[in-house]
């Protein structure tokens, strides 16, 4: 019995070492998806600009669509992808993504175009944006953001969250996987004051991106 016992113990600790382990694999493999498929996105929208007089995309009158995911259908050729978007769109999907208000992720619901991850055209008055901008004309393309997964507009994190899988409150410092106008990824914290969603103003001091093109 005793020998037993000890079994179990030896079994015990095991797993509480392993099952951790696991996840935290599990989840570093899904970030590294998430950011090679932002990056593939990102170099979409930046020859969809080069075929396009250095011209970043920009809403067009006859074109539809939400405010964050109205540019996959402008850009997706540049990843091999033809006709009506859909769940099978991987190269748009972050793995970790589990939606907001639906119960299921963003790149399966096509109210969201089948697609984890925004463009930095938010064409609202007053928001920053670099939407129709030309790429040359964009001072700091290091620190310009392109595009982002969802949560990177919150903000929150898909990846290393504060609140879980409640996906609320909105936070500061939260991380998401991000892509700028110069073509580099990056897993950023961003900046949120408690009022107001990240995508309305630039960050104060001491981040390492920005919203608008100036």
């Amino acid at each position: 019995m005793t020998d037993l016992l000890v079994v179990v113990a030896v079994v015990a600790v095991l797993m509480a070492i392993v099952v951790p382990w696991r996840i935290s694999t599990r989840e570093a493999a899904r970030l590294a998806r998430c950011r090679d498929n932002l990056g593939q996105v990102g170099r979409a929208v930046l020859s969809f600009s080069e075929d396009n007089h250095q011209t970043l995309p920009t809403l067009i009158p006859e074109q539809t669509g939400a405010l964050w995911w109205w540019y996959k259908e402008q850009v997706k050729r540049y990843v091999n992808l033809t006709g009506p978007s859909s769940p099978k769109d991987e190269v748009f999907a972050c793995p970790s993504d589990r939606g907001y208000s639906d119960p299921i992720p963003f790149h399966d619901n096509g109210r969201f175009d089948f697609g984890s991850f925004v463009y930095n055209g938010v064409t609202l008055p007053g928001m920053p944006s670099i939407a129709g901008l030309k790429v040359p004309a964009i001072s700091r393309p290091k620190r310009t953001l392109l595009v982002m997964e969802w949560t990177a507009h919150a903000p929150l994190s898909w990846h290393y969250s504060k609140t879980g899988k409640k996906n609320m409150p909105f936070y500061c410092d939260a991380q998401s996987v991000v892509g700028f106008v110069d073509g580099h990824v990056n897993f950023s914290k961003i900046y949120y004051d408690g009022y107001n969603a990240a995508y309305t103003q630039d960050p104060i001091p001491g981040y390492d991106y920005q919203y608008s093109g100036d």
